[in-house]
């Protein structure tokens, strides 16, 4: 088997409304031999996943997948599955999948939801290594296979507190990006209202109570002189100043680096001058000054505070052993690593314990050796520190808390100024007064870590994620802005700017992207192709942006999914014929699928815009959409709409040439059509209907009609507002249309525009990309040749054709057009096809250029003479 595609797709998508990974699969030989011909498959995959049994597939049951695998079924369908179980064995909750045939023998789209993106990635490499095996007969190491994903896993995965924090902010529906593979750094929320932070550190964290908090001595004076207990101390800058401090203090001292964590350099009960002399070395290779201060007999405690408030509290030992009477120590460690709760770093509830030199030195301290077969009961130290990090245990106190100590917690986190802190306290217990009982706070941690409260190892579990963000996002909201999507095969960035303008001039702050450019509040801030997924990840990033307004491409969706999850304002202006052929999609019906992924998106409170007047979004936009229907025609007249509208849903037409608002027996006046600037006097009907959906967006909005009625009066189509589209410019006597119109329906829209439009030729110069079908390159040359009297064909991107092939198409399809006397050339470079066309103009002329370098041409045109064409002879 070859995997001839395999990506993640990160929002809602053409197969399902999760994230879901692509993989395009060749099964190559397999396609002769489904599953009931291969002996013992049930049986090896029991045996290997048993999860396997509870997937219900199809037949809606646990088991019914292992039935349709007795019954056959093919090899990419088992990959699904298996990369499916595959995640679950990693701690990933997963079930969605679905497997299609596609228009190529052998060949299936295999789909399967994910958790993390790249353990999904891996699963389904692993699962089609592991279906090759068994279909083949082949040995399988399930072990190595788990194994190596979980590598992936906890080289990937978020650690617990980040987790934590993240999972808070789903269950209040806020959305989350991860900025950062490497590193835990997160943004909730988008545009204005995001708030980001990386582990336990937030934007809202002060960098002088950070800097407090990771200096020991600093923070010791802090909270002494605010009548805090804390270890007498001093910082020291030789053994021989360790040495007196120690002596000054008596003995049993702690010795520990001034900058630290973790208990890296961390050394306890220190009870003579030759143990001092050896910590000195382990603290000072951390930090070249070391802090020496008293021992403080108690356990060692966690108190979190968030926000100013005490959330939980957490008593900690150091990694430790007991006894049986029978077992070494050796022996017993290694009991103790087997539990199924440790794990490396911080994948598990606990962590493996590792014996460093620290730990050797420990341990003979107490009189052992790893040899040494431990007494029942008998309690071995095997760290000095009770971090968890290095093996220890937590047992949850929150509730034993004293009031007074919950006080001196809550105070401690003012004086260091800090919004999320972590004090380690040493104290016999937490359920009296600190001043009743011999206890200490020996350091406070900014950035601490959760995983002690989120799953202790005794306890109640606390989940500390949540008030991280409340105080985050305190007004209760879902850190979302508005996010308006539009689609369709034509008219999309028409509508994607007209809707912008429309925002902005009401005073919002938007952010756009489009075929074209991104823009935050009117400053462009990228140039190119932006109507995919990653553009709109780019806006939602801005931390200025209170709209969002996004042109979404067929080309994305299919790619990548949508760039969110869900969206206030879905547009979908209409499906025609474009792109057939490509990534699967060889039909209009298939199309429409694709397209109506963005009403589907929509949240359930949002609106879907559709035009009533093209029958498949009509049909399938009303399937799939969610929320509430606006619906835009040109048809006053048109039942469904008039339907709609008796029924209290809103639409928006024309009327007595005014653009209208209908709901229920009320029909407001938005504007009258001769106002709209784009749509030239009635004479570029798309553009109406595009001025409807943007009217029909802003109301679903909020805009007022007022708000609407001047965005539309004041948004024109100069290269400036609208480049590239529509836009109509005069220079010596000759006049140019700029367009993007790539496609047969475009150009047939364009026509009604066109022929309004006198001139005594009709000249163009005009391309398409060669990833379209031989018939629709040349039925778009014929509705070229049909609408001019010249034209010169470019070609700007042959997308996998052989150079100059679609412009032959093109040419072929204008030299074949009926009832047209067009003259067509091939001139392959758009710069000397718009020169050649200028060239062939004279005053009165019409240029329609239908150019992708728009600057250029606006350019060459405004400095260019046109000759006066000559006069014709009398007969």
């Amino acid at each position: 088997m070859q995997i001839l595609e395999h990506r993640a797709l990160r929002g809602p998508n053409y197969y399902s409304r999760y994230m879901v990974i692509y993989m395009r699969l060749d099964i190559g030989e397999l396609e002769h031999r489904p599953s009931d011909m291969v002996p013992g498959i049930v049986e090896r995959l029991k045996e290997l996943m048993p999860g396997l049994q509870e997937h219900r597939c199809s037949v809606g049951r646990p088991g019914g997948f292992l039935e349709r695998v007795t019954r056959g079924t093919w090899a990419g369908h088992v990959v699904e599955h298996v990369a499916i179980e595959l995640q679950n064995m990693l701690g990933f909750s997963v079930g969605y999948g679905k497997t299609v045939d596609s228009y190529d023998p052998g060949i299936y789209n295999v789909v399967y939801r994910y958790r993390d993106e790249a353990c999904g990635l891996a699963a389904g490499r692993e699962a089609v290594d592991v279906v090759e095996s068994l279909f083949n007969e082949r040995e399988i190491d399930i072990d190595a296979v788990i194994g190596r994903l979980k590598e992936v896993r906890d080289a990937h995965m978020l650690g617990p507190s980040t987790g934590s924090i993240v999972n808070a902010a789903k269950a209040r529906n806020i959305p989350y990006f991860r900025l950062s593979e490497e590193s835990s750094y997160i943004q909730l929320g988008h545009g204005y209202k995001q708030q980001r932070f990386q582990a336990t550190v937030t934007w809202k964290t002060n960098v002088i109570g950070y800097g407090i908090a990771d200096d020991k001595d600093w923070t010791k004076q802090i909270l002494g002189d605010a009548g805090i207990p804390v270890p007498q101390g001093r910082a020291c800058y030789s053994v021989e100043e360790a040495l007196e401090a120690a002596h000054e203090f008596a003995y049993p001292v702690v010795v520990k680096p001034l900058v630290g964590n973790h208990g890296r350099g961390v050394s306890t009960n220190i009870g003579d001058d030759a143990a001092l002399h050896e910590a000195y070395e382990i603290a000072q290779a951390r930090h070249s000054t070391v802090i020496v201060e008293q021992y403080i007999k108690g356990d060692d405690h966690r108190l979190l505070v968030i926000d100013g408030k005490l959330v939980a509290a957490a008593r900690r030992r150091a990694a430790h052993v007991i006894g049986d009477g029978r077992s070494t120590l050796q022996e017993l460690v290694d009991q103790a690593n087997a539990d199924p709760r440790r794990g490396v770093g911080h994948e598990n509830l606990l962590t493996q314990i590792y014996l460093d030199e620290q730990s050797h030195r420990l341990i003979e301290q107490q009189g052992w050796t790893l040899a040494s077969k431990i007494p029942r009961g008998e309690i071995v130290w095997l760290k000095s520190t009770a971090n968890l990090s290095t093996g220890g245990t937590a047992t949850d106190v929150t509730d034993d808390v004293h009031p007074e100590v919950h006080d001196v917690a809550e105070r401690i986190a003012r004086l260091i100024g800090l919004d999320i802190i972590g004090i380690d306290l040493l104290a016999e217990t937490l359920s009296k007064p600190l001043d009743e009982q011999s206890a200490g706070v020996v350091e406070v941690n900014a950035g601490p870590g959760f995983r002690m409260h989120l799953a202790p190892t005794h306890g109640q579990s606390r989940d500390v994620g949540a008030p991280v963000v409340d105080m985050l996002f305190p007004d209760g909201g879902d850190g979302r802005v508005p996010i308006t999507a539009i689609t369709g095969t034509n008219g999309k960035t028409t509508t994607t700017r007209l809707i912008s303008h429309l925002l902005r001039h009401a005073g919002r702050k938007v952010g756009m992207a489009c075929t074209g450019t991104i823009e935050i509040d009117n400053h462009i801030i990228m140039r190119g192709d932006y109507s995919g997924p990653q553009a709109a990840a780019t806006v939602l990033k801005e931390p200025t942006v209170e709209h969002a307004v996004l042109e979404v491409a067929r080309g994305g969706i299919m790619r990548r999914g949508l760039g969110f999850d869900e969206c206030d304002v879905g547009v979908l202006l209409n499906i025609d014929s474009d792109h057939l052929g490509e990534r699967d999609i060889h039909t209009l019906d298939e199309l429409a699928r694709c397209k109506t992924v963005v009403v589907d998106a929509v949240r359930e409170t949002g609106t879907a815009v559709l035009n009533a007047d093209d029958p498949r979004v009509l049909e399938q936009g009303t399937y799939w959409a969610r929320g509430n229907i606006i619906y835009f025609t040109l048809n006053p007249n048109s039942k469904a709409v008039r339907q709609h509208v008796h029924d209290q849903g809103v639409a928006f037409t024309v009327s007595e040439g005014r653009i209208v608002m209908r709901q229920g027996h009320i029909e407001a006046e938005v504007i009258p059509v001769n106002d709209v600037p784009i749509a030239f006097e009635g004479h570029a009907p798309f553009n109406v209907a595009n001025a409807m959906a943007a009217a029909a967006a802003g109301f679903a909005l909020g805009l007022t009609l007022g708000d609407i009625r001047m965005g539309l009066q004041t948004f024109h189509p100069t290269p400036g507002q609208l480049p590239g589209r529509t836009n109509l410019i005069e220079a010596d006597g000759v006049r140019a249309l700029i367009d993007y119109g790539h496609n047969v329906p475009a150009l047939v829209a364009l026509d009604k525009l066109v022929s309004s439009l006198t001139a005594n030729k009709r000249i163009a110069v005009a391309s398409a990309p060669g990833n379209r079908r031989d018939e629709d390159l040349m039925a778009l040359g014929a509705q070229l040749a049909r609408m001019h009297d010249a034209l010169f064909i470019c070609e700007s991107d042959p997308r996998g054709r052989e150079i100059g092939e679609a412009a032959e198409l093109l040419r072929r399809g204008a030299e074949e057009a009926a009832a047209s006397h067009c003259k067509a050339e091939v001139v392959l470079v758009e710069h000397d096809a718009v020169e050649r066309a200028f060239d062939a103009a004279s005053e009165g002329d019409l240029l329609v250029l239908l150019v992708d370098d728009i600057d250029s041409a606006i350019q060459r045109l405004k400095g260019r003479s046109f000759r006066t064409p000559a006069p014709i002879a009398a007969k």
